[in-house]
């Protein structure tokens, strides 16, 4: 009885270890089968090329015709800008066009028909001067040849005859410069000071048209910085306008990571904010950060610094619904 107890024993015990095994070998397939490690993630984020729309004068904002969210299209009026020291720059330009202007057309129609006038009858004057000085001086000239007058009384004839001579010849000249009117030196240089009065006044209004300023490109608007009424500065940014025909999605990749990820690479990734929407996207652009990303090696043998790598995939087709800083993430 005591052996069959031995024997009953044994075999209990020998069940209890076979059981035993099988739990483990149970344990350790179902850790094989049913436990594996995580997918390496990698995150990216979605950008758009946004462009500032900025003033060249400093104004004051008078109204927006745009809110943040629209859709504009290029050429579009987005705010309307008011200087009036601008106004005022181009009453002072054309006021100077003006003037430069009469100048000018003085220089090209020469004197008038009164001036012509008063400088022939000056001329006319001298010459019938200059005729009474020549006779009266013959006149000398011949008593003093006879001994009649003194040397000193024919001096002075023949100086008074010198200076009217003279005095024709400078009547002569005004007329004569009545009649061809400015110099050629002159009208050029009217002309060059109507020219430069004129782009005076294009300079101005070129200013006044910055006080309307429209859209650049066709996209959405982003962001708008100062409030109605508010003074800004010359090229300072009023609102941002983003393209978005133009959107790619970055991602910073350690150096060992980038072989998945070369340039014309096909890969797909989702998007959370997109219920995981499933897009394509075809990487585009590679560039390495600098050193200040770089992971540095904490061993002196057996590693090596690695890089970080910017790298920019676009979407191979049009994704509704992307917005600038969502998040794109790859599973590999």
């Amino acid at each position: 009885m005591s052996k069959l107890n031995n024997i009953n024993k044994d075999v209990n015990m020998l069940v209890a270890f076979v059981v035993l095994l099988a739990v483990i070998a149970a344990v350790v397939l179902v850790g094989i089968f049913m436990i594996k490690p995580d997918k390496e993630v990698i995150q990216g984020e979605v950008e758009f090329t946004e462009i500032r729309v900025s003033g060249k004068i400093p104004a004051r904002i008078e109204k927006f015709t745009v809110k943040e969210g629209q859709y504009v299209a290029e050429g579009d009026t987005l705010v309307l800008l008011n200087s009036p020291e601008i106004m005022a720059k181009l009453s002072q330009a054309r006021a100077a066009e003006k003037a430069a202007s009469a100048v000018n057309q003085k220089a090209l129609r020469g004197a008038s028909d009164e001036q012509i006038k008063a400088a022939y009858e000056m001329w006319q004057k001298a010459k019938a001067g200059l005729d009474v000085a020549k006779a009266s001086f013959e006149r000398v000239q011949k008593v003093y040849e006879q001994g009649v007058v003194p040397a000193q009384k024919r001096d002075e004839a023949e100086a008074n005859y010198k200076a009217m001579l003279a005095t024709e010849q400078a009547a002569k000249s005004q007329y004569d410069m009545a009649m061809r009117g400015a110099d050629q030196e002159d009208k050029d240089a009217a002309l060059a000071q109507l020219s430069r009065a004129r782009g005076a006044v294009a300079e101005v209004r070129s200013y006044i048209s910055e006080t309307v300023l429209t859209s650049p490109i066709s996209g959405k608007i982003s962001e708008i910085f100062p409030q109605r009424g508010e003074l800004v500065g010359s090229g300072a940014p009023i609102m941002n306008v983003i393209d978005t025909a133009d959107v790619w999605v970055t991602f910073n990749l350690r150096e060992k990571d980038c072989a998945d990820f070369l340039e014309g690479t096909e890969f797909t990734a989702f998007v959370p904010a997109l219920k995981d929407k499933e897009i394509s996207l075809k990487v585009n652009y590679v560039k390495d950060m600098g050193s200040f990303a770089a992971w540095k090696a904490t061993k002196v043998a057996g590693e090596f610094d690695s890089k970080t790598f910017e790298i920019r995939a676009v979407p191979t087709e049009k994704v509704d619904g992307l917005v600038a800083g969502m998040s794109v993430i790859v599973k590999r």
